[in-house]
């Protein structure tokens, strides 16, 4: 299994808990099955098109991903909403 971590309000969606262990092949299929555990998270990551939020930063193992990004069991995956303000 592939550890899903989300950090600020997201954490809250997600029942409170920054790392989630779930199973999947790519991140879409990891945040498909967040969706699932969590459905509060719903529609704040992911659009109704399939495609990461713009303001969603997704990491994999340190690197930059995407939707179609391969994950494995011991990956590491970082979700975090950009942060804004002035």
């Amino acid at each position: 299994m592939a550890v899903l971590c989300v950090r600020g309000p997201l954490r809250k969606l997600a029942g409170g808990c920054a790392e989630h262990e779930l199973e999947g092949t790519t991140v879409l299929d990891l945040l498909r099955a967040l969706e699932h555990r969590h459905p509060d998270t719903s529609g704040w990551i992911v659009d109704e098109r399939g495609l990461i939020r713009r303001h969603i930063n997704v990491f994999v193992n340190g690197e930059r991903g995407g939707e179609a990004t391969a994950v494995g069991a011991g990956d590491r995956i970082e979700v975090i909403p950009a942060i804004t303000g002035g």
